[in-house]
């Protein structure tokens, strides 16, 4: 059975890939970002010779994609494509697969119908950009290794859309959410699901693109969470909601070569039991 390590083990998706592997019965070693700082090359390198992983999942990522504006703009550089260029390098020196998580953020969001995934890139915010730089260090590095675009990421641990609006619904009696972005929403089970899908079945290397079925905008998306409560749901422009970071009106991804190595992909509507406490 391969060897498996995971880094980034604190985040939303490290925590629910260690669920599944557990699950799963397959041995790991999970490293946090205190346990293993991936922006210093010599750290990684010592510590994936003493572990000797055949299959290295890179689950840490910088998101805050607001800050990565301004005040974190350092730090999104350093770990998305500092750190990522580690791990490729060692991943390729030692013959260790990698397995890496990028953002349909690559993406200027002008395309009206589906992204593939050898459109161009066109990232529109700091955060973009540094995923970006990081998938062409993966490309680049002469690892075996797969790419998983995602989007819209949410789950069970970690801050995410669900658990925003879940909490603001405690204290509010009406909320405005952005009505002209559209994508398609990701349980991080189904992502975990699917970077461990593509390991056990040998798939062919290259870059994927993965998220649930179906589209929605943040708005839709809210509404589903919120199904069940009193809340009002409103929708606005972005306009009528800036933020610092540009964020892509329609970065809708096509899902045809992920669902083409035999992982079935669930609709996010038909995962809302984790989307609502009581689903």
């Amino acid at each position: 059975m391969a060897k498996v390590m995971i880094v980034g083990a604190s985040g939303q998706l490290g925590h629910e890939l260690q669920r599944l592997l557990n699950e799963q019965g397959i041995a790991f070693d999970a490293l946090t970002e205190k346990e293993l700082d991936i922006t210093d090359l010599a750290a990684v390198k010592a510590k994936v010779a003493e572990l000797q992983p055949d299959v290295l999942y890179d689950c840490a990522a910088y998101t805050a994609v607001d800050k990565a504006e301004d005040e974190g703009k350092e730090l999104n550089w350093v770990v998305n494509v500092d750190g990522t260029k580690n791990l490729a390098q060692v991943a390729a020196e030692q013959g260790v697969k990698l397995v890496y998580v990028s953002t349909d953020y690559i993406f200027d969001g002008t395309n009206a119908g589906e992204y593939m995934e050898d459109d161009p890139a066109n990232p529109k915010n700091e955060y973009g950009r540094a995923k970006w730089a990081g998938e062409e260090a993966v490309r680049h590095s002469g690892a075996d290794y797969y790419i998983v675009r995602t989007s819209w990421v949410f789950g069970e641990f970690g801050h995410n859309f669900v658990f925003t609006m879940q909490n603001l619904a405690k204290t509010h009696d009406k909320l405005t959410v952005v009505n002209d972005q559209m994508g398609r929403p990701t349980w991080t089970r189904t992502l975990a699901e699917f970077m461990a899908h593509l390991v056990k079945t040998n798939a062919a290397s290259g870059t994927y693109q993965l998220s649930n079925d179906n589209t929605a905008t943040w708005y839709d998306f809210a509404k589903e969470i919120l199904k069940d409560t009193d809340v009002e749901v409103a929708p606005v422009t972005s306009e009528q909601f800036p933020q610092k970071a540009y964020r892509p009106r329609h970065s809708v991804m096509n899902l045809d070569k992920a669902k083409a190595t035999g992982y079935h992909i669930f609709t996010f509507l038909e995962i809302n039991a984790a989307l609502r406490p009581n689903g």
